[in-house]
């Protein structure tokens, strides 16, 4: 998982009485059910500038709404298999109305969000997979992370420069540019191994591999806060899942869904969740005590199933977003629901709208795809 931002909520919090721990409930303000059938939420990632939010669903689909209104905005259609990441592009390279989708029918694509229209497509390879993508680089470069190989492409031109197969022998789910050193290029995989790339020059595995890290670990229990110039872990919280659940008196944490930080306070949360769809933030102690602490904040009543995808507004979409909004998350149960910081506004009061999408008429199926 990776650390996104998360904007400090320094106003005072609830306390309750079946709990020693302070935190704050956050309404829910509004529930779409943007599923037809049996179809549920991958991810939710919004625009720079949080005019828009795109979210991927598993009928390999990408639909857009409004993040201050929750309208339905359009979708996006072409992916012929599971869609594994999307993202925006960035305002300083004046592509941040473009929306990139990678997927395991092995291709990367490229939309125009204002039409909804496929502008650009990258392919893989045969039988190729991309679960993960990342633009950086000093020679505007886009990596994928595909079936046990990192594959880069020059994005301007689309051509491949290099293919990255001797550092892992599973599946690469995630590639990122390291931010403040854009020619390091680090990728996760399946294989338990950590990679860090130099993606100056004639990119290859010998010359440009410079550190390899293997991590021997539970995809759902553990917590790792990694040092990648100092290639160690600062922490290893083997029992995180456990400290997390203890540290609250709902049901036991079932997952993790992400991490979230604050820079100016060097803070980290680690957001868990239950099967029935209750969300807690966690704040992590990573420096002296390593604990992970009672929740800072709960989400509850908007979800029933597995939340695949949180995401906080921050200090710059404040600016196009209600004040009060917190964020939204989406799940296994179709629901998109956007979160309120206060208690102005009706709680807990839930609305399914008939012109964004149909609720399922019949029984939902116990078919997932593939778990955290």
């Amino acid at each position: 998982m990776e650390a996104s931002e998360m904007e400090v909520e320094h106003s005072t919090p609830t306390t309750t009485s079946s709990s020693t721990s302070s935190f704050k409930r956050y309404a829910l303000k509004n529930s779409i059910q943007t599923n037809f059938g049996d179809d549920y939420i991958f991810q939710i990632t919004p625009k720079e500038d949080w005019s828009s939010m795109a979210v991927s669903l598993s009928n390999n689909a990408v639909k857009l709404y409004s993040p201050e209104t929750g309208q339905y905005l359009g979708e996006c259609r072409g992916h012929t298999s599971t869609i594994n990441e999307i993202a925006f592009g960035d305002s300083s390279a004046n592509s941040s109305s473009l929306l990139h989708s990678c997927s395991s029918d092995g291709t990367i694509r490229i939309w125009d969000s204002r039409t909804f229209q496929q502008v650009s497509v990258l392919h893989a390879g045969p039988s190729q997979e991309v679960f993960s993508f990342s633009f950086g680089g000093a020679n505007n470069l886009l990596a994928g992370g595909c079936k046990a190989k990192v594959l880069l492409w020059d994005w301007r031109n689309k051509k491949q420069v290099a293919c990255l197969e001797e550092s892992h022998t599973e599946d690469v789910t995630q590639v990122r540019f390291i931010p403040g050193s854009q020619n390091k290029l680090l990728s996760a995989s399946v294989d338990g191994l950590m990679c860090i790339f130099d993606t100056t020059g004639d990119i290859n595995d010998d010359d440009h591999l410079e550190s390899v890290s293997l991590l021997t670990v539970s995809l759902l229990s553990v917590l790792f806060i990694w040092d990648w110039k100092e290639e160690n872990a600062i922490a290893d919280f083997q029992e995180a899942r456990s400290m997390a659940s203890n540290g609250w008196t709902r049901d036991d944490i079932d997952y993790f869904i992400d991490c979230h930080s604050s820079s100016e306070d060097d803070r980290l949360w680690v957001i868990g969740a239950t099967n029935a769809g209750t969300i807690g933030y966690f704040p992590v102690n990573y420096n002296n005590a390593r604990a992970v602490g009672s929740p800072e904040a709960i989400l509850e009543g908007g979800h029933a199933g597995i939340v695949r995808s949180i995401v906080p507004t921050s200090n710059l979409s404040k600016q196009y977003v209600s004040k009060s909004i917190f964020g939204w998350s989406g799940g296994e149960d179709g629901r998109l629901c956007c979160w309120l910081s206060d208690e102005t506004s009706d709680v807990n009061r839930a609305w399914i709208s008939s012109t964004l999408a149909l609720k399922p008429t019949k029984t939902r199926k116990k078919v997932r795809h593939q778990p955290y």
